[in-house]
């Protein structure tokens, strides 16, 4: 007689998107194809809706073919200590209406976090996908958000080896850790042919390997002026000499606005709204090298062999230095950097172990050996 195993899943702000599609596809096709082992995978999705823009939300369930969320907690912009509370208080209710055997929440975000410890306080188990990754930088908000969900996860689900050091460090028992590899790169794999097919380059009448794009958003780089005020400088010198993709982040936009900084210096610098998957995927694929903030562009670069400059002191993905294609550059150095980067047009790096594609089916495999 077959029992059933009840999950949770938390997508919370967009970068959430890419890692939930590839875990309930593989939930889905496990349970139509009978392959139960005695055991059905049944699920529920919970959106907390800490991206609520419709531009950098709901159209990642529709290119990724996730089904609409069951439950929307609908808690909206805020602070960081407003979002995890209100997440707090309009999940607890979800839990104590569900009861679910596992709660799996995925990366680093707000979301993340206050799921967490609203399961530690009411025993219930919960799964981190991503787990591991460390900035060593505690101003970070989203560090201070992945070392308290380890330290409360079950079950802690690691992109690369060096995150199973990282929590053996912090006193993580063995038992706890599994090596699964890297989800985003499922959902890449799976979107690599629509990707390809995509007409942005066209539209953009850009040519292969002959532009940059450009994502940034964190508060070191764009609530400041004179750090925004000198990116975009970079960027507006950098589009004479070739075109610069940048889709603009709602945040980046409204400090742009805010402290009237001017970017119509430049036809080559092309100023979008935020864009879809697959136009960032063929965006990252087909770019001379890609400037960004952004963790999941570090990863995507490493698996193109991309080059790749991250405008950040550090990354929690070292991995995707010491193997792949990213190296980190400063306001300082940039100028300099880029410079570099422009003049060497070769692939870059390697894709590190298990960044294959098969990654879901080694976290329900985990989730079914910890029951």
């Amino acid at each position: 007689m077959s029992r059933q195993l009840k999950l949770l899943i938390i997508a919370g702000a967009r970068p959430n998107f890419m890692k939930v599609a590839p875990l309930i596809k593989c939930i889905q096709a496990r349970n139509g194809k009978g392959e139960h082992d005695g055991v059905r995978l049944a699920f529920r999705l919970v959106h907390t809706g800490q991206h609520y823009d419709e531009k950098m939300s709901n159209v990642f369930f529709g290119e990724l073919g996730i089904p609409s969320p069951d439950i929307n907690l609908g808690i909206g912009s805020g602070s960081h200590a407003v979002q995890t509370a209100n997440v707090m208080a309009r999940f607890e209710p979800v839990c104590e209406q569900e009861r679910p055997d596992w709660v799996v929440v995925v990366g680093d975000v707000n979301s993340t976090m206050a799921c967490t410890l609203v399961c530690a306080k009411m025993g219930i188990k919960v799964a981190h996908v991503e787990a591991g990754l460390r900035s060593f930088d505690r101003t970070m908000p989203e560090e201070v958000n992945r070392i308290v969900t380890d330290a409360l996860a079950d079950l802690l689900l690691t992109p690369s080896a060096d995150a199973n050091e990282n929590l053996k460090r912090e006193g993580i028992p063995d038992e706890k850790i599994r090596l699964v590899g890297n989800i985003m790169i499922d959902t890449l794999v799976e979107n690599l042919d629509k990707a390809r097919r995509r007409d942005i380059l066209k539209t953009l009448g850009l040519g292969e390997k002959a532009f940059v794009y450009v994502t940034l958003h964190r508060p070191s780089n764009v609530d400041r002026k004179e750090n925004l005020g000198e990116i975009m400088a970079e960027l507006i010198r950098l589009s004479r000499q070739m075109p610069v993709v940048f889709p603009m982040h709602p945040r980046t936009g409204k400090m742009l606005s805010e402290f009237r900084i001017s970017v119509s210096e430049s036809a080559g610098l092309k100023i979008l709204d935020p864009i879809g998957y697959h136009d960032s995927l063929c965006l990252t694929e087909q770019a001379c090298f890609v400037l960004t903030d952004s963790g999941g562009l570090q990863e995507e670069t490493t698996y193109f062999r991309t080059p790749c400059l991250t405008l950040r002191p550090n990354t929690e993905r070292p991995i995707t230095i010491s193997v792949g294609s990213n190296r980190l550059t400063s306001l300082k150095t940039l100028r300099r950097d880029i410079a570099d980067t422009v003049g060497n047009t070769k692939r870059a790096g390697e894709v590190p172990p298990l960044w294959d594609g098969r990654t879901a089916g080694r976290i329900v495999n985990s989730l079914l050996e910890r029951d």
